[in-house]
């Protein structure tokens, strides 16, 4: 009984970031990480089982596009990640001595901040950027993975300066996050030793439906259309943020 207690919030939210993430092709880690929060696990634990949770849909996607995508194009990126998720997870490792409360505002913050970023910004796509915006892009993205399990953003819009076809894109994404998992798994292990252990095999326990769940995203975003469904999970994202703002004020 206490098993399945302690599944069925985790299934739910799990399910529901991935499904996100399947439709609209983001926001899965905005929107996983929160919430698990709110249920009581720490940012540690939620990023061990949203790192687990996207094993299957990174490795399918990358495998599925991997015409699309050259080694050379991921390595520099994926180094320059890796470098401040460290930094990140040793500045979280300082950050757990707050207050829960305190610690979800931080996080509320931060999905706010990057939710509004994503309906304001929109870059000019271009054939090439500067290198220096990669070499901030992506130790930014590896620093914030670190401290709160949400370094998507920043390699989102470095993405969307480019002008590549959908397919580049979305390898290039499914690439970036599937060489981190393993190394980001080592390392809050190495930080955080086996508290994040139970939450990560909870969640190798759902994959299968996650998969799932992956299958009926991609068709619903299909359907329905990623702009209608990605204005409805801004929106929930916005009201995400504002809960967490509000965490010590609220029960």
């Amino acid at each position: 009984m206490e098993y399945l207690e302690s599944l069925l919030p985790l299934m739910l939210i799990l399910c529901a970031g991935i499904f996100v993430q399947a439709a609209t092709g983001f926001a899965g880690g905005l929107m996983i990480v929160p919430s698990m929060l709110y249920c009581g696990y720490s940012i540690p634990e939620a990023q061990c089982s949203l790192l687990v949770a996207t094993i299957p849909q990174n490795a399918w996607g990358l495998w599925s596009l991997r015409d699309s995508i050259t080694v050379r194009q991921v390595a520099g990126p994926g180094l320059g990640r890796m470098v401040l998720f460290p930094v990140g997870v040793l500045t979280l490792q300082y950050m757990e001595a707050l207050q829960p409360s305190t610690i979800r505002q931080i996080v509320g913050g931060v999905v706010l901040l990057v939710t509004l970023a994503i309906i304001s910004f929109r870059p000019r796509p271009r054939e090439k950027l500067h290198p220096l915006w990669a070499w901030i892009a992506f130790p930014v993205s590896g620093f914030f993975q670190g401290l709160v399990g949400m370094g998507g953003p920043a390699m989102v819009f470095w993405v969307q300066a480019h002008d590549w076809s959908t397919k580049q894109t979305r390898a290039f994404m499914f690439a970036m996050y599937f060489i981190s998992i393993a190394p980001g798994i080592a390392i809050l292990y190495w930080f955080f030793g086996d508290r994040i252990i139970a939450p990560g095999l909870l969640a190798a326990v759902l994959i299968p439906l996650l998969l799932a769940v992956t299958v009926v995203g991609l068709r619903v975003g299909t359907r329905l259309g990623r702009t209608r469904l990605r204005r409805v999970s801004l929106g929930l994202l916005l009201l995400i943020g504002i809960a967490g703002l509000a965490a010590p004020w609220l029960r």
